[in-house]
């Protein structure tokens, strides 16, 4: 029995069986990653949004752009609620935490950032 896509595209679904797979700690690797890279690009767009820029929110918040610049990367690993939490309330949001079953897989795909 085949197993259920987890992509529309081909290659994507592809690069997943060839180098993911059914193994459990790569898909916790690509939750995190995957979940790194949402929260990047949610401050990156909340920012763009309230037309500021790196340097603008960064004096906002009372850091450094390049401290902004970090929590728009992809790769970065440490943003902390604490730091999320401020950047919400300089940019007017709030942010809402969810706990979902852990055996549902996460959607991915385009999302709104509100």
């Amino acid at each position: 029995m085949a197993r259920a896509r987890r992509f529309q595209s081909d290659t994507l679904q592809y690069f997943w069986e060839r180098y993911i797979g059914d193994d459990s700690a790569r898909i916790v690797e690509y939750e995190q990653a995957a979940a790194d890279v949402d929260v990047a690009q949610a401050i990156y767009e909340m920012r763009s949004q309230a037309g500021l820029t790196q340097r603008q929110l960064a004096s906002k918040l009372g850091t450094t752009a390049s401290v902004v610049c970090r929590l728009e990367d992809a790769d970065y690993e440490g943003h902390s609620l604490a730091m999320l939490r401020r950047i919400a309330e300089v940019l007017g949001k709030r942010i809402e935490i969810r706990f979902v079953p852990a055996d549902k897989p996460k959607r991915r795909g385009s999302r709104k950032v509100a």
